[in-house]
């Protein structure tokens, strides 16, 4: 049974992430390992599950079918996981929680710290990732999540409210005010076309100077006084940038935290939103505009409910 489980198991992950690499690196094994798993399944099978061709491993019917049964039992395991999860009672063990890494790094990480400190018992593994893990696989149990549609088929809570601006370092904006006719360099995301059209009819000297396909990226170029950027407040103000009159303050993603309705009440997952929901409410006006900072720890009251 053990076998016939690794063998649907690595079909399903090759069928769903379509190379060995990929795979291999879903499964937490090498490519080679997937390759051999393969190999051994189809000798025990007595069927060809894929088609070797040059731009990869490419699955005929019965590796999908395999594959749809596979799923089957992954979610069966993953809603027995959860439902021991939900019972659980005691404030030990792994809690495994999942959030952007540039939130992590300008606030998670003062909530987590408090958390390990009050709760010594429990070691915290953080996915720090954009990527959405499938928490109805328990592939995390608290999702920090920056999005209009967290889930909907979770049990969730809204932490803050955003707006967006225009940043830059404080010399860069010192040069706009004094000339705003300069030419204005602005970064942008990779499906940017121009530099935003509500500057350029005022600002026209404007253009996009550099895209860049991750916020890290485009916080370090901006800091680097290349330009101007797009950001949530949060992130400019973390980042030592100042904010520019150029754009209309915007409407940014909202954040939340989410989990399965079996995980919200466990001991580890309740005991995590306890710390998390204080610390946005007084942090509420540092995510919006106006220059609004996080009050002091100690002036912290109240509990999440």
């Amino acid at each position: 049974m053990n076998q016939d489980w690794e063998d649907l198991h690595t079909i399903l992950a090759l069928v769903r992430h379509g190379s060995l690499v990929k795979a291999g690196a879903a499964l937490g094994v090498n490519y080679t390992t997937v390759a051999r798993r393969i190999v051994q399944a189809e000798e025990r099978y007595g069927v060809k599950l894929f088609d070797r061709l040059p731009q990869g491993y490419a699955p005929r019917e019965v590796a999908h079918k395999a594959a749809r049964q596979a799923e089957q039992m992954e979610h069966a395991e993953a809603g027995f996981r959860l439902h021991l999860g939900g019972r659980d009672a005691s404030l030990q063990g792994e809690l495994t929680i999942t959030a952007p890494q540039l939130l992590i790094v300008a606030h998670l990480h003062r909530v987590i710290a408090e958390f390990t400190a009050l709760h010594p018992q429990v070691l915290v593994r953080v996915l720090a990732s954009n990527e959405l893990v499938n928490l109805n696989l328990r592939e995390a149990d608290l999702a920090i999540r920056i999005s209009d549609s967290p889930g909907d088929t979770l049990i969730g809570r809204r932490l803050a409210y955003q707006n967006s601006a225009a940043f830059a370092t404080p010399d860069l904006a010192q040069k706009i005010a004094a000339n705003p006719e300069m030419q204005i360099d602005w970064i942008g995301f990779g499906n940017w076309g121009g530099a935003p059209k509500d500057v350029t009819s005022v600002f026209p000297n404007s253009r996009l100077r550099l895209r860049m396909d991750d916020m890290s990226a485009i916080v370090a170029a901006t800091q680097a006084g290349m330009g101007v950027a797009r950001m949530p407040f949060f992130l400019g103000r973390h980042s030592g940038l100042v904010q520019l009159p150029l754009l209309p303050v915007g409407i940014y993603p909202e954040i939340w935290m989410v989990a399965h309705k079996e995980l919200w009440s466990s001991a580890k997952v309740a005991a995590f939103r306890r710390q998390l929901v204080p610390y946005f409410k007084n942090c509420a006006g540092s995510f919006l505009e106006g220059n609004k900072e996080c009050r002091d720890v100690s002036e912290r009251t109240g509990r999440e409910r």
